[in-house]
């Protein structure tokens, strides 16, 4: 028969909190159920109430199936089952079932019933308005304080009312209750931070994705707008992985020595830590017990050079971190070496589609900041985050070993609170700072869009208008930017607080067993010495959370650049490509930019060695398209080309380009020199050979009447030259190269009359005996071609000579009636011009006659 006894058993009352070296096990199991049950049922109704008001029920396809949410509903059950287990197991044990064991049962089972509601409710039902993701604070904080329970258990390890002594079979079925539920509260929990069972996204957003996906297929857009509201600590252990190939320099043994020298030097910096404050509580010891001078001043050197070692206060480096950072420059600088050359050399192996529509700027913001931030995660997590951690494990271990439990337990619970609280709240403001960054950015667009267009607003009187509207601006970024400072204030109060709190727990119990004879005054001074020196790198906490934030996104955007890939790809051991004549051929090719939309269809020539073949047609026909495809800038999607009998898309890349020049219609020069730019068609050229391609090209006599000949500066993008000039540079570039075939892209299309013949007879010298395929705008330059082939809406339309094309009355021949109407044209306005601007200059006949006869 079971009966219930007193509420605490024999000798035992629940005011007293400490008994025989640990806690009373009737004021422990009356106080943490008690907790436990108030936050379930206060906070866990307060939670359901706002979902059943605000909430919504979400559709099944929202709800991801997860095994680690089946794990948390298997624990909770497990651990109510446990409870009940428990009391049925001590009352049939002993016979008699004291009250604090039944109470603890009960509210236990209560708690964990309901928190087992709660976590159904919440995978049910979302919030409409809900921009967070993860479990509720009422679960976090229940599952956190029943874990942080049973380590307030550790504090009793020498008390013979606990069971770790293990003496008996009672102990030991205790013992195993006890880990059975430290393991499930602690995997309750750590779990409970990743929210398996939830939605990793706002229910809205996932609704308004989804609709959007319905009505358009733009799958890569909305991912790409929802990336900003993605934690950046998603992924981390990926992001780590790829972080570790920069931070161990691969094949340098010098700079890996020089790694695990710098992380070895971290290591003594954890022991100074230890030992400065422990050398300060000796001097105290010392001097208050009145020791010799020669110990006392052994003591003190000792204490200094600990003291240099570690840095004078907060914020100040020390001979050892000093030493660090310097030693660690070299590691930077390979880290920066190695991403950016890796990064440059990926950037030329993508497509001319991606460079296309690349935006320059964002790209080179890119590389400088992914540079940047890999070189700040490193620094960060390696020497400020990963030692703060170390150090608040190595205290914790100190004070429970030096001092007692008590003490590791407050360390424990504040270092906890500290941190925990720190993220949450840098988590909630980064909202706040993204919306000050963006109603700064629209301020100052507005007022750089302001004054760009100052004479519009001149035109029309408004300057007050765009006065208001700056202010308006400012206005909303100052409200931004007062929640941004205010959130900032209240996480620094936060933290002292908790920082206050801690130093005030611990200073009284220490004070405490400093007049009860325990400690020394020393002790007093090792404790708060030891807590500063600890908050100190916690107060930069925040900061250092939020740099790695930042340093994610920015290396983010950098790996982004990495994950491009390259869409002309060699083929597997793909051999060079072995020239013999240059012969030319196009075999049904098939090719489209975008699906749908096929600008080459079933194109097929011919193009043999020493000939020239001429493309025309209108814009947008496909001309440009099959220059691009013979370099290979693309592959085709149908048929092949083949040079030689040897289709180009099973050859090297490098070694096809290295028979083909290219002349292009708009010609972009390097900031050089003159001299620079032409040897780029080969590197290795002398100056001499440089100068004879000059004067095949007919520059060479122009260049001379610089002031600085071959030296002259030719300005971004060749702008001081030019346009006949850029494409006589071109062309003795594209001599030097001596290649056995020539692409022309409308070299001449934009010059004027004089120029285009000048730069007509270049061409001429440079394509004789060469395989040469042009695409042409004026009808004239191409007449003397040995092929006319006209490109209508991707396919050829026509092709034979000049005279078989006119004789046909085809599209070419309205082409040339047109382009010569419009030269007549032209030339008849000319010659009317040239009569009008005659006639103003001659004197008026008639009015000589009459002064004559006045005369």
């Amino acid at each position: 028969m079971v009966t219930v006894g007193s509420y605490c058993e024999a000798n035992s009352s629940i005011s007293q909190t400490w008994v025989d070296e640990g806690i009373s096990p009737c004021f422990y199991f009356t106080l943490i159920p008690s907790i436990l049950t108030t936050v379930a049922f206060f906070l866990g109704t307060i939670h359901c109430l706002f979902y059943q008001k605000y909430g919504t029920t979400m559709e099944p396809k929202f709800i991801p199936r997860s095994r680690l949410y089946g794990l948390q509903q298997a624990l909770s059950a497990f651990l109510l089952i446990q409870f009940v287990g428990g009391m049925v197991w001590r009352s049939t044990s002993k016979g008699e079932l004291p009250g604090y064991v039944l109470l603890y049962g009960c509210f236990s089972v209560l708690g964990w019933a309901w928190a087992i509601a709660l976590l159904r409710v919440e995978r049910r039902r979302a919030l409409v308005m809900d921009r967070t993701r993860g479990h509720s604070a009422a679960l976090l904080l229940f599952w956190a304080i029943a874990f942080s329970a049973e380590n307030l258990a550790f504090i009793s390890w020498y008390s013979p009312h606990w069971w770790w002594g293990l003496h008996n079979s009672q102990q030991q079925v205790q013992f195993a209750l006890w880990l059975m539920r430290y393991v499930s509260t602690g995997l309750l929990f750590f779990v409970g931070l990743k929210a398996p069972g939830l939605p990793r996204k706002p229910y809205m957003q996932l609704i308004n994705e989804d609709e959007r996906d319905v009505e358009n297929s733009r799958q890569v857009s909305l991912l790409g707008g929802t990336e900003e509201n993605q934690s950046t600590w998603q992924g981390f252990t990926k992001k780590v992985k790829l972080l570790i190939p920069y931070m161990w320099p691969q094949g340098n043994i010098f700079l890996q020595l020089l790694v695990l020298f710098c992380l070895g030097l971290l290591g003594i910096e954890r022991v100074i830590n230890v030992f400065v404050p422990i050398y300060y509580k000796n001097i105290v010891n010392e001097l208050t017990d009145g020791s010799s001078w020669q110990t006392l001043s052994a003591t003190v050197c000792v204490y200094v050079l600990l003291k240099f070692m570690q840095g004078g206060g907060a914020g100040a480096s020390g001979f050892v971190s000093n030493l660090r950072s310097f030693l660690w420059i070299r590691v930077q600088q390979y880290t920066n070496r190695v991403v950016q050359v890796r990064l440059f050399s990926h950037l030329h192996s993508l497509s001319l589609r991606w460079h296309l529509g690349r935006k320059t700027g964002d790209v080179l913001r890119s590389i400088d900041r992914g540079t940047s931030s890999i070189n700040s995660l490193l620094s960060y997590i390696v020497f400020s985050i990963f030692p703060t951690i170390a150090d608040i494990v190595i205290s914790i271990i100190y004070f429970i070993t030096y001092f007692n439990a008590w003490f590791g337990l407050i360390v424990f619970v504040c270092m906890s609170l500290y941190l925990t609280l720190t993220i949450i709240i840098t988590e909630w403001r980064t909202k706040y700072r993204r919306d000050m960054n963006l109603q700064d950015n629209n301020a100052k667009s507005k007022a750089v869009d302001s004054l760009l267009n100052f004479e519009t607003v001149k035109y029309y009187n408004a300057e007050n208008y765009e006065v208001s509207r700056f202010e308006d601006a400012i206005l909303k970024y100052q409200v931004s930017e007062w929640k941004t400072q205010a959130s900032l204030a209240f996480l620094n109060q936060t933290q002292n607080l908790i920082i206050g709190s801690g130093l005030l727990a611990g200073s009284l119990l220490c004070a405490y067993f400093v007049t009860e004879g325990k400690f020394q005054v020393g002790d007093f001074v090792l404790f708060g010495t030891y807590i500063i020196q600890l908050y100190t790198p916690l107060n930069w906490f925040g900061t250092y959370y939020r740099m790695i934030q930042n340093s994610f996104i920015d290396m983010e955007s950098m790996f982004k650049l990495f994950e491009e890939e390259e869409e002309v790809k060699d083929a597997v051991n793909a051999g060079n490509l072995l020239y013999k004549l240059g012969t030319v051929e196009f075999k049904n090719v098939y090719f489209s930019y975008t699906d749908g939309s096929e600008i080459l269809k079933d194109v097929s020539f011919n193009v043999f060695p020493g000939q020239t073949v001429a493309l025309v047609g209108p814009s947008g026909s496909g001309k440009s398209t099959i220059i691009r495809l013979i370099f290979r800038f693309y592959d085709v999607h149908g048929g092949c080309i083949c040079i030689d009998g040897q289709d180009i898309s099973k050859v090297n890349q490098t070694s096809l380009r290295a028979h083909i020049g290219v002349v292009p219609q708009d010609t972009v020069l390097f900031n050089d020199t003159i001299q620079n730019n032409i040897r780029y068609g080969r590197i290795t050229a002398s100056d001499q050979e440089v100068e004879e391609a000059a004067i095949a090209a007919d520059i060479h006599d122009k260049i001379l009447t610089f002031p600085d000949g071959y030296g002259t500066q030719v300005g971004e993008r060749g702008l001081k030259l030019s346009g006949g000039e850029k494409q006589r540079v071109a062309i003795a570039r594209t001599i030097l190269k001596a290649p056995q075939i020539i692409l022309l892209d409308e070299a001449t299309s934009a010059l004027d009359t004089q120029t285009e013949r000048n730069i007509q007879a270049s061409l001429a010298k440079v394509c004789a005996n060469h395989t040469t395929i042009v695409v042409a705008h004026r009808l004239s330059t191409i007449i003397g071609a040995d092929q006319i082939l006209v490109i209508s809406e991707g396919r050829i339309a026509e092709r034979g000579t000049h005279d078989e094309l006119l004789v046909k009355g085809g599209l070419y021949a309205d082409m040339w009636m047109q382009q010569q109407q419009a030269q007549d044209s032209d030339s008849s306005s000319e010659s009317e011009s040239k009569d009008r601007k005659s006639e103003k200059l001659k004197p008026p006949s008639t009015s000589s006659g009459r002064h004559s006869s006045n005369d």
